[in-house]
């Protein structure tokens, strides 16, 4: 009867039965406010309180309840987390919305579809509503955004002014309360426990996600996490919104929040409304927040508009008003204390911490506060709401145009599609390419039968990704060549480069190793639209004797897969009639096995006719492990677990105590160090960083191998044993090591030499086991990392150089200043160190778990 009583008022309101003043408009008011149960009441203080944190099990039981208790909102599981917990969407509508959901959801979808007529748009219009996205809490340590979300989220749904209720009205808002869940309660839990000692605020010292970290806002494009599988569906394919919002937090020390536009400078080929419709929202918003009394917000300075491809920046290439809040962080949930001076200017469209017209109410300095973030974020989140729903036809316009203009200038542009020739190096990750490509709701055809572009042929199960299509900008911006600006806007007065917000490029095809085409010209040929994901069947030929192709990823994944069910296989040394170097021999075996393996991995077994006798060797797995450090956890080990996992290979985490305590070649054949620096690897990590103070971790978690551990590895590699080094973490062995091989950019000026994530050519030397299975020639991401050259001595012959930087025009995308530098230096070396083995490897070889096209060099150490 309680609720039936409440639907009836409300209802009543919503009719405008109902007037301000009236018994019964005050009745109802008080009704609908009475029977949502407040977040104070529910979690026992106010969010936002100093030292109280929601923790996200009790996240999720508020929202259930509030969906028990109103009409206005929807929570959808989207299913488990990572670590197996809720993943919530939160659809907030009106009660007439939400009960018409799908038929506005196909509303939503036909307006952004290119093909359909304006007359016909204009008419859904009328009946659309402004889909609007926020997400919060994506990092963890940035605690406030998962506390704004449910009282954000409250006062939707117990407000009854006319602002609340045309905001219901008119949008649609899918909000992700917290869009790391595991990492949300393993921050929470950590700060519980230092609370009222001397580590109150200090931040988790392992990664806040089992794999990634902060790292999670950047896989918006690949999808590898099923975080952002979710999101991905959700935004890409399901809805596509108008607008998309995520919260953030930022450093403590500048302004107290920066809301949109993005400053300069602008990442090519997104329409030019959505630059427009950035500004718009972020003037509403930076206006609301100046009317309520919040100082110090930023608009068009810090962070550019050419980032990385996560959440709030891939968004526009989608058509999406990509949008980002950053709010400056308290120490947790612990308030900070801020001198006036020590409040800096210096970022990107702020040279000084002084008023402009950007920010013309700079905060003086004193407490900063969790409760201050939360305030500040439900204004700008409420304000997002606002402007969509004051102005839902022009929003949902935009929408419309945005698709159309971008369909028509992949039509009448250069080039005018993408060819992914069946004639691939790895076929199957050019599948697992398309594959993702689709899950960001890309058009693509595929070939039934060889088709022909201006006198070339492309075989039969090529596929065409045409740019007539309204994710235009993305397509460009995944398959084809991207040059970072080198500009004013991307240099200082001093001529030194700025650097970008994260890597320079983002093509994905370069980083997969996929072979992609653009064309000019109409294609000849019978073309199929996908309408499903390309499967990869396995297929076993009949024999007592198989071959793996080893130029295949997937190959190594079956391999794994096959030592674990005890199978003996072979590498081959030489090439031999139908055989390559680096293919695997993988001789008997069940064939309930086999079929497995092969419907895992997209592989065919190919029946081998007669045993090689000479020219293959003994196939070994080794024993491998990987260095892990606390300080906040490394990203790049996280992501290299993750890529080890993926393709079945063991691997043991190998933390500071046993790496000192020595006799490792006992138990282990190789050792990963993960891209890091030498000083975060041995613990000599100074005490501050850009001017802030470092992390003051409990003493169990000052992580670092010391001296007694580098002396351990050099031990362990003298015994026999493999180490390999990616990225930066090179470094430390030409640092410890005595090795002839020198950084050949050491100690070079920023502006003589620059390469910030960049794919660069080079050339692999397939005849060396560590290269085996690669091209000849091919990309690798090279990112704060060395290039090495051998230096003379009695030893040479006892270096390799495995991959090499090709001697002129190496830069394939992004930015590379002094490319002079790199000229035929080494990529790669493998080093012999007493007994065993160093391999130094500079460039990110399995960064993100991208860069497919480099995996085979970190999967060959680990299968000799």
């Amino acid at each position: 009867m309680r609720f039936r009583i409440r639907a009836i008022l409300l209802s009543l309101l919503l009719c405008g039965v109902a007037m301000a003043g009236h018994p019964v408009a005050e009745a109802a008011e008080k009704a609908v406010n009475d029977q949502i149960t407040t977040p104070e009441e529910f979690f026992g203080f106010k969010l936002g309180t100093d030292k109280k944190l929601a923790r996200w099990d009790k996240i999720v039981e508020y929202y259930r309840l509030l969906e028990r208790e109103s009409d206005r909102i929807r929570v959808i599981d989207l299913g488990p987390s990572t670590e197996g917990h809720p993943y919530l969407l939160a659809i907030i509508s009106s009660a007439d919305n939400l009960s018409n959901l799908e038929r506005l959801r196909a509303v939503n979808l036909k307006i952004q579809d290119p093909s359909t007529l304006e007359a016909e748009v204009k008419k859904l219009i009328e009946q659309g509503k402004a889909v609007v996205s926020q997400s919060f809490g994506l990092h963890s340590s940035e605690v406030a955004g998962a506390q704004t979300a449910p009282d954000f989220t409250y006062d939707l749904l117990s407000r009854n002014d006319s602002e609340t209720m045309r905001i219901l009205d008119n949008t649609i808002q899918l909000l992700f309360p917290c869009f790391n869940p595991d990492g949300q309660i393993m921050v929470t839990d950590w700060y519980n426990q230092q609370l009222g000692t001397e580590y109150e605020g200090v931040g988790l010292p392992w990664l806040y996600h089992k794999y990634v970290g902060h790292d999670n806002n950047r896989d918006g494009d690949f999808m590898n996490m099923i975080e952002a599988v979710y999101t991905g569906k959700v935004l890409y394919r399901d809805w596509k919104p108008q607008a998309y919002v995520d919260h953030h937090q930022m450093g403590s020390y500048g302004v107290r929040l920066y809301v949109p536009p993005y400053s300069e400078p602008i990442r090519p080929h997104a329409d030019p409304l959505m630059w427009r419709e950035l500004s718009w929202y972020g003037a509403h918003i930076a206006y609301k927040l100046e009317e309520q009394g919040h100082s110090g917000v930023l608009n068009a300075g810090q962070y550019p508009g050419w980032g990385h491809f996560g959440w709030h920046w891939i968004t526009p290439f989608h058509n999406i008003a990509g949008m980002l809040t950053e709010s400056a962080s308290a120490n947790l949930a612990t308030p900070l204390y801020l001198h006036p001076d020590q409040l800096r200017g210096g970022a990107r469209g702020l040279p000084e911490y002084e008023a402009q017209s950007t920010m013309p109410n700079p905060w003086p300095g004193g407490w900063w506060r969790l409760g201050d973030i939360v305030a500040q974020q439900k204004v700008a989140a409420w304000a997002i709401m606002d402007l969509a729903a004051r102005n839902k036809e022009t929003v949902l316009y935009n929408g419309y145009l945005k698709a159309k203009r971008q369909t028509e200038r992949g039509a009448q542009g250069s080039p005018k599609a993408y060819v992914i020739p069946s004639d691939q190096h790895d076929p199957l990750t050019a599948v697992k390419l398309i594959n993702t490509l689709r899950m960001s709701d890309i058009r693509i055809q595929k070939a039934k039968q060889p088709i022909r572009v201006a006198g070339m042929t492309f075989g039969a199960g090529s596929y065409l990704v045409s740019l007539a299509q309204p994710k235009m900008g993305l397509i460009r911006n995944l398959l084809g060549r991207t040059l970072y600006p080198d500009n004013e806007w991307t240099r200082r007065r001093d001529g030194s480069p700025l650097r970008p917000y994260d890597t320079s490029t983002h093509t994905m095809a370069e980083l997969m190793g996929v072979r992609v085409d653009p064309i000019d010209a109409a294609v000849e040929g019978d073309l199929a639209d996908l309408e499903a994901d390309v499967p990869l069947p396995g297929r076993v030929d009949s024999g007592s004797r198989w071959v793996l192709d080893g130029r295949l990823n997937a190959s190594y994944k079956a391999v794994n897969l096959l030592l674990d069910q005890g199978a003996s296989i072979l590498r081959v040394d030489e090439p031999q009639r139908e055989l390559r170097r680096g293919d695997f021999i993988v001789q008997g075996g069940s064939p309930t096995v086999l079929q497995d393996v092969a419907d895992q991995t997209g592989v065919r077994l190919t029946s081998l006719q007669s045993q090689p006798t000479d020219g293959v060797h003994d196939l070994k797995r080794m024993r491998t492990a990987m260095y892990y450090r606390y300080r906040g956890g490394s990203m790049d080990e996280g992501w290299t677990r993750f890529v080890l996992e993926q393709f079945a290979f063991p691997y043991t985490s190998l933390k500071d105590d046993e790496i000192k305590k020595g006799g490792l070649a006992a138990n282990y054949d190789v050792i990963i160090l993960a891209h890091d620096s030498t000083s975060m690897i041995t613990g000599e990590a100074g005490e501050s960083r850009g001017g802030r103070p470092r992390q003051n971790y409990p003493p169990q978690y000052m992580s670092g191998i010391g001296k007694e551990g580098v002396e351990a590895l050099k031990k362990f590699v003298e015994e026999g044993g493999s180490l390999v080094t990616l990225g930066g973490a090179s470094m430390f062995a030409l640092d410890k090591f005595d090795l002839n091989v020198r950084n050949a950019l050491d100690g070079l000026d920023s502006k003589d030499f620059f390469c910030p994530g960049s794919t660069l050519k080079v050339r692999f030397d397939d005849r060396h086991p560590l290269a085996y299975g690669m091209p000849s020639e091919g990309l690798v991401l090279f990112w704060q990392g060395p290039a090495f050259e051998i230096t003379p001595s009695r030893n040479n012959d006892r270096y390799r150089r495995v991959a090499d930087y090709v001697k002129k025009d190496i830069l394939q995308s992004g930015w590379l200043i002094g490319e002079k530098h790199l000229s035929n230096k080494a990529a790669m070396v493998s080093a012999k160190y007493g007994g065993g083995e160093v391999v130094l490897i500079g460039f990110r070889t399995q960064h993100r778990a991208q860069t497919h096209g480099t995996f085979k060099l970190l999967f060959n150490a680990l299968l000799r």
